[in-house]
């Protein structure tokens, strides 16, 4: 038996797998002294240890042996070096092979009873035998999960590949391929019942190859060189602080699958209270409100706030809603995108130098999943994946004594007494958090406003009541003035497109805040002549 191992030791060694370490090389040492019927070869006059017997040879054909056996063995440990840093085709064939027996494995044991017996039943299904160690992995499973994890096949089968006692299945390819429905577990918020993605593709009206489509899983899209095959129209405009805004709007049909998502699934998730924007009965004026007539207001901005988010996110917030793992990555994939190489090659560089970091790191943000800023699903997910940046900045509100609003990515917090020297320590911490929540601030846009000044956020003036600020009502005012002496198309110098209905909109603006300057203004746009 002993002479067996030997000679399986020399075979390994001759094909070069390295024997690990000092003790292997001793094992392979030992196995050098060894003739071909399994006897053993030394140059003493003692037979090695713990072998009864021996017989003598030469020292100088026994020197040779081992000195040819050690230059094999370097020579397989300079291979197997090698290897850790790139995986030999036998190491990736064998984790397929061991991802596909746990795949297997984990739809045959979720389609048959969900207990040790039923699971070993459905195993022994799956591989065609019953090895020892199935058994023990059943045991271990229900351990992990007394419920059947039906939306989970993904992670059971990783779970069981990491068991112990699958270990002992290397090489094991399973007989059968069994296919187990997925299903929901959990419906908090009452969601439409999408248990696989035969139900989602019912819902948005398409087959299941339209909708590998348009979820790209494997974001095709972003390297196909003609536009045509790419979801998104891509633009670019400079905002008001000099940088770049990068604008990814879906095309029709799939800007319809989004707002079906929207209205039937993700509207009824609802997002942390102090988030203004984007929700039901939100507004900016809800957003404002909260901090009129305090002594100090703060405003803070979050860099790229769409971009931030992640695929990972999304995926995670599908799934805690309760959609099996299929479904969410689906979901997941229909509610982001990737900037294609050629389109970010198309947006220039902002002309202010300091904005060239910012517009590097959003580059990097686009090249990855993420939430598109011009579709329809994205401020509601955004929302979504900002419930726990809320949650946080909500209770270090409070914990200042102050309160803590959020419209998109407009952060506001106001303090019932100045903050004094402590603002910067708010400051501080607000910025802790928010990285630590994957975010980060736009720090030219932070503004500390006392009392004593103006304080502003989103476009209303809040030292009092939530308003339109006076210059702007008093613009407005003077622009309808001269419309009614001059003619409409003496005022519109930039060319706006339906003027009329443009000067509506911001009328509508001021009523929103000041009913009472609002019907004024109505009533001068009412007295203008629009056919002049």
């Amino acid at each position: 038996m002993l002479g067996f191992w030997v000679r399986r030791t020399v075979r390994v060694a001759d094909h070069g797998s390295a024997p690990r370490g000092r003790a292997g090389l001793y094992r392979a040492e030992r196995a050098a002294a060894f003739s071909r019927d399994g006897e053993p070869v030394h140059d003493t006059g003692l037979p090695p240890r713990g072998y009864p017997g021996g017989h003598r040879h030469v020292r100088a054909q026994h020197r040779a042996r081992l000195a040819a056996l050690r230059c094999r063995s370097s020579r397989a440990r300079r291979d197997w070096s090698s290897s850790a840093a790139a995986p030999s085709p036998d190491h990736r064939v064998a984790a397929r092979v061991r991802a596909d027996l746990a795949r297997a494995l984990a739809a045959g044991f979720l389609a048959g009873e969900w207990t040790r017996p039923g699971l070993v039943e459905s195993g022994s299904v799956v591989l065609g035998r019953r090895p020892r160690w199935l058994a023990p992995l059943a045991r271990q499973t229900i351990d992990l999960y007394p419920r059947p994890p039906h939306d989970r096949p993904r992670e059971l089968a990783a779970s069981i590949s990491a068991r112990p006692a699958a270990a002992k299945a290397a090489g094991v390819r399973p007989l059968v391929q069994p296919v187990s429905p997925t299903r929901m577990m959990t419906n908090r918020w009452r969601l439409p019942v999408l248990d696989g993605l035969g139900d989602l593709a019912d819902l948005l009206g398409l087959t299941s190859s339209e909708l590998d489509w348009f979820a790209d899983p494997r974001h095709l899209a972003r390297t196909a060189a003609d536009g045509r095959l790419q979801h998104y129209l891509v633009s670019h405009r400079v905002a008001a602080s000099g940088g770049i805004r990068v604008l990814e709007a879906p095309k029709r049909r799939l800007k319809g699958i989004q707002r079906v998502l929207l209205d039937e699934v993700a509207s009824l998730i609802p997002p942390h209270d102090a988030a203004r924007g984007f929700r039901p009965g939100g507004s900016v004026r809800s957003y404002a409100a909260p901090h009129a007539g305090r002594p100090v207001v703060v405003r803070l901005d979050l860099e790229a706030f769409f971009a931030s988010v992640t695929v990972s996110r999304i995926y995670g917030l599908w799934r805690s809603a309760g959609y099996p793992e299929p479904v969410a990555h689906c979901l997941a994939g229909l509610t982001t995108t990737v900037l294609p190489h050629a389109a970010w090659r198309a947006v220039p560089r902002p002309a202010d130098d300091d904005l060239l970091d910012a517009h590097w790191r959003l580059g990097r943000r686009l090249a990855a999943p993420h939430l598109p800023q011009g579709a329809p699903t994205s401020p509601a997910m955004a929302n979504l994946a900002a419930f726990g940046l809320d949650v946080r900045l909500t209770a270090l509100a409070e914990s200042w004594g102050g309160r803590y609003t959020r419209y998109a990515d407009d952060l506001a917090f106001s303090g019932a007494r100045s903050w004094g020297t402590g603002t910067s320590r708010l400051l501080e911490v607000i910025e802790e958090i928010v990285r630590d929540e994957g975010f980060r601030l736009n720090t030219r846009k932070t503004g500390v406003m006392p009392r004593a000044g103006r304080q502003a956020l989103g476009g209303l003036v809040v030292n009092e009541q939530p308003r339109v600020a006076r210059r702007e009502v008093d613009l407005l005012r003077a622009i309808l003035h001269n419309c009614r002496r001059h003619g409409p198309s003496t005022q519109n110098r930039d060319g706006v497109p339906a003027y009329e209905q443009h000067l509506r909109g911001r009328i509508a603006w001021v009523a929103q805040h000041d009913p009472v300057r609002g019907a004024r203004l109505l009533t001068e746009h009412e007295a203008i002549d629009w056919t002049r």
